[in-house]
């Protein structure tokens, strides 16, 4: 373990400064917190000019799409009608289900894809978010933190109608899964990692997932501008004989697609699929079903792990 001053954002958007131990080995290309304390950045100038996005007639300013209680719908017309809980939370506790996984349940590599989950496994997940069961074990980790106080606060029917509303949303492909030695040159912004400009740099035994094109993810929020994976040469036929030998096709399904409760996995973000193995293994996910995968990835090396990560991200969803 090691322990030092951090920063952590809260839920009510706040930050508390605090004494912080985390597993010594946590993969930080997976988690997105560098190493050492988290200095909060500078409050940028207030920007109230209108966003647009190409092909759309709507416009917003940085703050309508930020806003946590009612966040910019760029494509009303490409979802379900959202129920209250996912367009606008309830203040002052829990934010909008649309700010951060988007109205279209696609997410992004700091969070989670929810669209075309089973709702009982969603609901379940909610569950052990609430009873503090679903951790991290990059304890800075402020999302996975916020999502804990907005289960608590939220009403089993709220969590029902989300997960009704994303579950009826089919999961369709975001992730385009690149074999290479190399990777851009990253920063990172609140988990995410950005490219810088064109440069690249050595992968070596790591995946960097990066928004396509970063300002219409960072800033623009954009439902539609989906991720890069960077994996090393060779990963993804190493991830599937491990899968093979693991069996994960056994519940998750012909293809990892899923089956009956258990969550579908094929083409979804390898950032977030290292994290919650990497969480079971170290016994940070403790939930209903969590059991059954501790003894899958108990002896699994941590490259082992990204090897596996690779190769269901690039299967077809």
């Amino acid at each position: 373990m090691r322990c030092s001053l951090g920063v952590v954002a809260i839920a009510a958007g706040s930050l508390l400064t605090a004494g912080l131990c985390v597993a010594e080995d946590v993969p930080f290309w997976a988690y997105g917190i560098p190493p050492g304390p988290v200095v909060a950045p500078a409050p940028a100038p207030p920007d109230t000019s209108m966003k647009k996005l190409p092909g759309n007639d709507l416009s917003f300013t940085r703050a309508q799409i930020s806003n946590g209680f009612g966040p910019a719908d760029w494509y009303p017309g490409d979802h379900p009608q959202m129920p209250p809980i996912v367009a606008k939370g309830k203040e002052p506790a829990v934010r909008a289900c649309g700010l951060c996984h988007y109205p279209n349940g696609k997410g992004r590599a700091e969070n989670a894809g929810v669209s075309g989950l089973p709702v009982s496994y969603f609901i379940q997940q909610m569950q052990d978010f609430k009873n503090d069961k679903r951790k991290s074990a990059e304890t800075r980790k402020a999302n996975t933190k916020a999502m804990a106080v907005f289960a608590k606060n939220m009403t089993d029917d709220e969590i029902r109608q989300s997960a009704e509303y994303f579950g009826a949303i089919k999961w369709t492909p975001w992730i385009k899964v690149i074999e290479s030695k190399t990777a851009p040159k990253t920063k990172v912004n609140n988990g995410l990692f950005l490219a810088e400009g064109d440069e690249k740099e050595p992968l070596g035994n790591r995946i960097v997932e990066v928004p396509v094109n970063a300002e219409a993810t960072e800033i623009l929020r954009d439902p539609h501008s989906g991720f890069n994976a960077y994996v090393p040469v060779g990963s993804i036929k190493k991830g599937e004989a491990l899968a093979k030998t693991k069996q994960c096709a056994l519940c998750h399904g012909e293809g990892l697609k899923g089956l009956g409760p258990v969550p579908p996995l094929a083409g979804r973000s390898p950032s977030y699929l290292m994290r919650q193995m990497y969480d079971m293994q170290k016994g940070f996910r403790d939930g209903l079903w969590t059991g059954l995968m501790k003894p899958v990835v108990a002896n699994l090396s941590e490259q082992e792990l990204m090897e596996i990560s690779a190769y269901v991200a690039a299967q077809a969803p």
